[in-house]
């Protein structure tokens, strides 16, 4: 199943059905609220681990996403998807705990412009080969988190254009130039990285 699959197959369900478990929810239905959670959990989860990587900050990010959406269900006005929602829940979430994280063991790559942080973990294997996706999450891990979130919502998780600018509350040509600033980046850092 593609990634684009993942994120959209809860399209399945209709935006009644979503409004109907939202008020159920509301009058204290701990099962419709169950019922949103079991939807929209991989959704969220693709989200978290694309902006963090997998491991136990994603999994409490994941989970503080719906607590932070139980508290604020009542806030919710419907002018958005929920789906579109939780993710920018999550996103925001993500950002915050990259915020937080302390840097281990890191070189220093320096680019023409800036100087980007790489972290690398300690490989008892040197001459192992290293994994492409722990290459890719690796160069993902050194964008700044605005243009991180762009690449997960549109080339990880598939979300359109458009989609990916209502999730962020961005202009569409802000999306696009960030999005083309960030694939310039990984590429002059994945370039570093594998030669």
């Amino acid at each position: 199943m593609s990634n684009r699959q993942t994120c959209k197959q809860v399209a399945g369900y209709s935006e009644q059905e979503d409004k109907i478990l939202m008020e159920k929810a509301k009058n204290g239905d701990q099962g419709a609220f169950s019922v949103l959670v079991e939807r929209y959990n991989q959704t969220v989860a693709a989200t978290v681990i694309g902006m963090l990587g997998p491991g136990e900050d994603a999994e409490d990010v994941g989970q503080n996403v719906f607590i932070r959406f139980y508290r604020s269900m009542n806030d919710f006005r419907g002018e958005a998807a929920l789906g579109t929602y939780l993710t920018r829940i999550a996103i925001n979430l993500s950002i915050n705990e990259l915020k937080k994280r302390q840097r281990r063991n890191s070189f220093f790559y320096r680019s023409a412009d800036n100087q980007i942080e790489l972290e690398i973990e300690d490989n008892q294997n040197q001459g192992s080969e290293v994994d492409t996706r722990e290459v890719v999450n690796k160069a993902l891990n050194t964008l700044e988190p605005k243009f991180r979130s762009v690449v997960v919502l549109r080339l990880i998780q598939g979300y359109s254009t458009r989609e990916t600018a209502q999730i962020l509350n961005l202009p569409l040509g802000t999306v696009l130039s960030r999005l083309a600033r960030a694939q310039d980046k990984l590429r002059e850092i994945l370039k570093y990285l594998i030669e």
